[in-house]
């Protein structure tokens, strides 16, 4: 990040750095007091010609360190990075005035008297990705900034209430926090500083031991920072961008529900009668009832589930290739074109790091392993002796039942190996692959009996799990309109 001694002259193009950065740092008051800095001096009245006195055009790698900030009386709205007459906003406000600059400051040195510490978190965002959204104009330079504000003042409550053990604010007017957008670099960045006003007693919320002991928590969770920045990142997309997101997700969903609904029937047949046979046998009878891939990856190759996590994913890869071999290519492509995405708006990946499509897919194929682990385990110890009778029976049943009648089938309307794929369930024709079956489940004796029985229930859970996400997409959807409406209004007024 360089300082381009203009306004809003963003970098274009970039491809290596994430869309939107949050680096987060603290000061403690000890700090503060020892070298005479007041937490008010961040903030200036609109009308203090000192806060002109600004460096341009120097390259520096970070954000200032927020120590050095204090040394700039009214770092935080200096004209050389704002463009609006009163560029602070808080929770209640987008455009804070005198008055309201002269209560700030009152509370940021209430906080400061009583020894808590102030965050800054900084929002650091690239221009291609502010394009993209409508949030910026190259051309003109115009900037949506109150719909930037906006996402903040909710990204506030986040960080406020999530951001720690206890959430910082012991009532509605116990923390102070303020923000303000700053144009002068080549991303645009948003600022965010909160403290807490009154002393901090809570120990949840103190150092418990070592040189701080005593003094509040500083370091905010990073699992927290990243929700942050998702949260930041979702409430600014546009809605192309939102629904492009959505699409792909609905469509990476609803082929694992195809899947999962499928692999029953279709691993219980004869073709892969010897394997399953083969997986049973492999699995610790002493860990029966607790059989499960675990934190282990299925080709791990260590621990008693070792053995029969291989074969299980061998059957799996048997299974993608062939009977699910289009639902399959669907999943994985829809996955990978969501990696596109991913590194668009996070950056090139590190080495090491998994991508979101491998993640996903050792998601399912653990989903699938667990699932036939679990109902294996349901075959009784009676039963062992003649499990190659009833395996026998059920195949036997299911090949003359695959030679009667039509069955469902989800068709896919384009290629996988396009970047477009959809997935849509269609009408109900035959797939030569496919071994899907209808609703009308036959009575097989013994233990695989049960075994289907909750096979299928899981399978109507999986699908209430469905049921719920998109009706949970449904209302993000309405929530976004509903913001970018306001937003609308407020440039309006």
């Amino acid at each position: 990040m360089a300082k381009t001694g203009e306004i809003a002259a963003f970098a274009l193009g970039e491809k290596k750095t994430a869309m939107v950065n949050l680096p987060a740092q603290f000061v403690t008051s000890n700090t503060a007091d020892m070298k005479g800095q007041k937490y008010s001096d961040l903030v200036d009245y609109a009308d203090n010609s000192e806060k002109t006195s600004d460096f341009n055009n120097e390259s520096i790698t970070d954000l200032i360190d927020l120590k050095e900030q204090f040394s700039k009386r009214g770092y935080a709205n200096r004209k050389s990075a704002v463009t609006e007459t009163h560029p602070i906003f808080g929770s209640d406000k987008l455009n804070y005035d005198n008055h309201d600059i002269s209560v700030l400051r009152k509370d940021l040195d209430e906080a400061q008297k009583n020894g808590n510490n102030i965050h800054e978190l900084a929002f650091s965002i690239r221009g291609d990705w502010l394009v993209k959204n409508n949030l910026y104009d190259p051309e003109t330079r115009l900037i949506d900034q109150n719909k930037l504000k906006h996402a903040e003042q909710e990204v506030a409550k986040t960080l406020i209430n999530k951001g720690f053990n206890l959430p910082l604010e012991e009532d509605e007017n116990d923390v102070v926090w303020f923000g303000v957008i700053h144009q002068d670099t080549d991303h645009l960045n948003m600022h965010l500083w909160v403290a807490k006003k009154s002393r901090e007693t809570r120990s949840e919320m103190l150092k418990q031991e070592g040189k701080y002991k005593g003094q509040p928590i500083g370091v905010i969770p990073l699992e927290v920072i990243e929700q942050a920045k998702r949260q930041f990142r979702k409430q600014l997309m546009s809605s192309k961008e939102l629904r492009r997101h959505q699409e792909i997700l609905k469509g990476v969903g609803g082929f694992k529900k195809e899947i999962v609904e499928a692999a029953p029937e279709n691993l219980l047949h004869d073709r892969h009668a010897k394997t399953i046979k083969q997986i049973y046998d492999a699995l610790p009878q002493d860990m029966k009832g607790r059989w499960q891939v675990g934190n282990a990856h299925l080709t791990d190759g260590k621990g008693k589930m070792a053995k029969a996590n291989q074969l299980t994913n061998q059957l799996l890869d048997d299974l993608f290739e062939k009977e699910l071999k289009p639902e399959y290519e669907g999943f994985k492509s829809l996955a990978q074109e969501y990696d596109v995405i991913n590194i668009e708006e996070q950056g090139v990946m590190h080495k090491g790091q998994r991508k979101w499509s491998e993640n996903k897919e050792d998601e399912l194929r653990k989903r699938l392993a667990n699932q036939l682990y679990k109902h294996l385990a349901q075959i009784e110890d009676t039963s062992i002796n003649d499990i190659d009778q009833q395996m026998s029976e059920l195949l036997s049943h299911v090949k003359k039942r695959n030679k009667v009648g039509n069955t469902n089938k989800t068709k896919i309307v384009s290629s996988p190996q396009k970047a477009n794929l959809i997935y849509k369930p269609l009408d109900h024709t035959v797939n030569s692959n496919s071994k899907h079956v209808n609703d009308q489940m036959p009575v097989w004796g013994g233990s695989f009996n049960k075994i289907s029985r909750l096979w299928r229930q899981d399978i109507r859970a999986e699908t209430n799990a469905e049921r719920q996400f998109l009706r949970n997409q449904k209302k993000v959807e309405q929530e976004k309109a509903n913001e970018e409406y306001e937003s609308e209004i407020s440039r309006r007024l």
